[in-house]
């Protein structure tokens, strides 16, 4: 027996080099210089000890919209008119709803480089098949109209900000450095009554194709940004952000909200009063939060992926057991089942102090299976996917 250990203790050694190597690129991370952190997020346990769920699934009662019309429509906005949405496709187009007759109309465009023939791949855009041409043909993802002007700003992954008039057309490049990088992954923004533009840039090592590699390393290279109008410069507010996508600023505009992807939590940035510059912890999340956006009372919406697992908390603390688990051969979607990761949709309300006032989820994703946005309009939730081909919405409250 004793004989047989040692070949047997070699072998697995061995195989574990070989695993850890990856030569054939064969692992989810293969190609990439994959280099897992711990990340700085609440436990497990913690969250979900103070965590109020929706024991009713009311999303479930949602309606899907415009099934295979729009295509990964992360963000939906409405002009100074009130008309719209608006929506920001897979495909690189923003585009409008311009009623029943007409149906969606192309609003904008973020590069010269789209055409249909390069870029519009129906349903497929939402899937692998857009990947080759998404950075040639753009991936607006942040939409934001300036109630003044009338004109539309956009976060673009590969385009960076960019803005575009009442009526449409080819959107103008406003920023794509700052602080001497270029802005790699440019995800939501806001616009501050003053004209300043807030702005997230998710990381400074991976774009938008490769933001499973962002969760999956923990790496915090991101960055939230301020363009300035009057001098077109783009200066650093924050850095070293661990996936930060949502911006929101509050109704009085004394600070802004942003989320942390990979942390799973809310921060605040005071922008006026005594503790202007401070940052702050607002919640922990079960899931990975998306866009937030304010309603009429000067509420927060923010849309979850979610959730967490108490498998996935090991990986969390132990970044060298990631270095291993993923870079074994096995397709990233089921590396996450064995997690016991089932995501579903979640959208909470949240008011200004971090309290939540309302949770809707839909466990079964029935409706709604991954969420990136809730605007709510008119006693209407309009609900944006960037991964699926519809907009659903929900009569509220």
């Amino acid at each position: 027996m004793e004989k047989l250990q040692y070949p047997f203790m070699l072998f697995i050694v061995l195989a574990l080099g070989f695993v850890i190597q990856d030569p054939f690129e064969l692992s989810p991370v293969g190609g990439h210089k994959f280099k897992p952190v711990k990340n700085d997020i609440a436990s497990y346990k913690k969250v979900m000890e103070n965590w109020r769920g929706d024991n009713q699934s009311r999303l479930v009662l949602g309606k899907l919209e415009f099934v295979d019309q729009v295509f990964g429509p992360e963000s939906l906005e409405f002009d100074i008119y009130g008309n719209g949405p608006y929506a920001g496709l897979a495909d690189g187009r923003i585009v409008r709803w311009m009623g029943d007759e007409l149906g969606w109309d192309t609003f904008a465009l973020v590069t010269h480089n789209w055409s249909e023939k390069l870029c519009a791949k129906g349903k497929d855009s939402t899937t692998h098949k857009q990947w080759k041409v998404e950075s040639l043909c753009g991936r607006p993802l942040g939409l934001r109209f300036d109630k003044r002007s009338g004109n539309l700003y956009i976060a673009d992954a590969y385009h960076g900000l960019l803005v575009v008039g009442p009526e449409g057309g080819i959107a103008t490049s406003l920023s794509t450095h700052a602080g001497g990088n270029p802005i790699l992954f440019a995800n939501d923004l806001d616009i501050h009554n003053n004209g300043s533009i807030f702005f997230t840039d998710t990381s400074k090592k991976y774009n938008r194709v490769d933001h499973f590699l962002i969760l999956l390393e923990g790496e915090a290279t991101g960055r939230l940004l301020r363009y300035d109008p009057p001098t077109g410069k783009t200066h650093v507010i924050l850095e070293g952000l661990a996936f930060p996508n949502g911006v929101q600023l509050s109704q009085d505009q004394s600070f802004l909200l942003f989320t942390e992807t990979t942390n799973c939590r809310v921060m605040k940035l005071w922008l006026e009063g005594q503790k202007s510059g401070n940052v702050e912890h607002v919640a922990d999340l079960p899931g990975f939060p998306d866009n937030i956006r304010l309603n009429e009372k000067g509420q927060f919406w923010i849309a979850i992926d979610c959730c967490r697992t108490r498998a996935e908390e090991i990986l969390i603390h132990y970044p060298w057991i990631r270095s291993i688990y993923f870079r074994m051969p096995i397709p990233l979607q089921y590396s996450a089942r064995l997690m016991g990761m089932k995501m579903y949709s979640v959208i909470i309300l949240l008011n200004e102090e971090g309290k939540i006032l309302d949770v809707l989820e839909d466990r079964n994703g029935i409706v709604v299976k991954l969420v990136s946005e809730v605007r709510e309009v008119n006693g209407k939730l309009w609900i944006g996917t960037v991964a699926h081909n519809h907009i659903a919405t929900i009569s509220y409250p």
